[in-house]
């Protein structure tokens, strides 16, 4: 009984140790997003979109950028992209480098009603697959206003029905961000 009891005192303390010990699994830690900005270029505009949430999970709500540079014009092609910061670093981290990294991983959804516009994606993984960093957005019919709502998903099913053409119904996964900005087309 003696030998049973030392072996276990010996036994224990190593399968606690080894247990706790994974050395060989990267980890991939979720990032801070404080700010979400939205660049869209086209018909001599450049107009950004931008939210700040400065205190990240804190009790201040973002503070949401009015549109800079006008309003969407209609009919209008704008080129878009997107970029995601970490303002809590010093110098400022570039989310979207890691984002476009692991694209495999990551996409950015844009819903906007019809009347104001349609996105198009125009970067792929390495899968082919969207990434959404970068779109087209066609500007709607001119009087219409709505809401932009783009949303960072983590591990999405880009496989799942309409995720490649933006649908985020069936997309899955963990949301990094999501933010809404009020639009209107001239």
């Amino acid at each position: 009984m003696k030998n049973l009891k030392r072996i276990a005192l010996l036994v224990v303390p190593v399968l606690f140790l080894t247990s706790c010990s994974n050395d060989d699994t990267p980890v991939n830690e979720e990032e801070v997003i404080t700010t979400v900005r939205v660049t869209l270029v086209g018909g001599g505009q450049t107009i950004v979109l931008e939210s700040r949430d400065l205190d990240g999970d804190g009790p201040n709500a973002p503070v949401l950028t009015p549109i800079e540079g006008g309003i969407l014009v209609a009919g209008t092609t704008y080129e878009g992209s997107t970029e995601f910061l970490n303002e809590l670093e010093d110098p400022a981290e570039d989310i979207t480098v890691e984002v476009e990294e692991e694209g495999a991983d990551h996409q950015v959804f844009y819903q906007v009603p019809s009347s104001v516009g349609t996105v198009t994606y125009t970067d792929t993984d390495a899968d082919g697959r969207p990434i959404g960093l970068n779109f087209t957005l066609v500007a709607g019919t001119s009087g219409s206003s709505g809401n932009l709502t783009v949303t960072l998903r983590h591990l999405p099913n880009k496989t799942a029905t309409g995720v490649a053409a933006g649908d985020i119904t069936n997309a899955g996964g963990n949301t990094d961000a999501v933010v809404s900005f009020s639009v209107a087309v001239n």
